[in-house]
């Protein structure tokens, strides 16, 4: 079996996940896009309620100003040979009491994850959106917030191809204001990035 169909295989295994059933508001419906060629690796959180609805990532306001910050247009950012897409959570996870989604469910990365990866071997950037992507893929490389976290993108970015960034969300808008190196400073680096990547055979 190749490797290509070993990860089709993955893909459609994980698509048809239930181990959180029981747990998930809405019933699973698992998002993810992930094939072999792909150069660019997007680790967000988990799917909100529009995504889980339409099936397709990032598919909302979040989307929208994620794609703003990469430089990239719809077709460019779904384009499934060039970017794969698996969040921490596959499945919408539901609300919190307090407003605001659920984090994901905790076996969700664990289970699926290391087989996926495992299976895109020509990623050269993983985007890692959100404070529980960064626990995970940065672990004590992280600083003591998140905000130092994505301010230190250099160096994980040189050292293994993994750029931190907030959470797109209009929760972060704030956030965004008060620290305006973001723009003048990560977004050209995230934008030549991917460009280059994008554009390579």
């Amino acid at each position: 079996m190749s490797g290509r169909d070993s990860l089709d295989e993955t893909v459609a295994a994980a698509r048809a996940c239930t181990l959180c059933a029981a747990h998930l508001p809405l019933g699973p419906r698992p998002v993810l896009r992930a094939r072999a060629t792909a150069r660019l690796l997007i680790v967000g959180q988990a799917p909100g309620t529009r995504v889980h609805a339409t099936g397709i990532p990032w598919n909302d306001p979040s989307g929208d100003r994620l794609r703003a910050w990469m430089g990239v247009d719809r077709e460019t950012f779904y384009d499934e040979d060039r970017v794969a897409i698996v969040p921490m959570g596959l499945c919408y996870p539901g609300r919190l009491p307090r407003g605001g989604d659920a984090p994901q469910r905790p076996d969700c990365a664990p289970t699926w994850h290391p087989p996926l990866l495992a299976g895109l071997p020509r990623v050269g950037l993983t985007l890692l959106v959100g404070q529980y992507a960064q626990a995970r893929y940065l672990g004590d490389r992280r600083a003591r917030t998140m905000t130092e976290t994505v301010r230190g993108f250099a160096a994980p970015l040189a050292e293994a191809g993994r750029l931190p960034l907030p959470h797109p969300s209009w929760r972060n808008t704030a956030w965004l204001r008060r620290n305006p190196w973001f723009e003048t400073e990560l977004l050209p680096v995230l934008r030549a990035r991917v460009a280059a990547l994008l554009t390579e055979g």
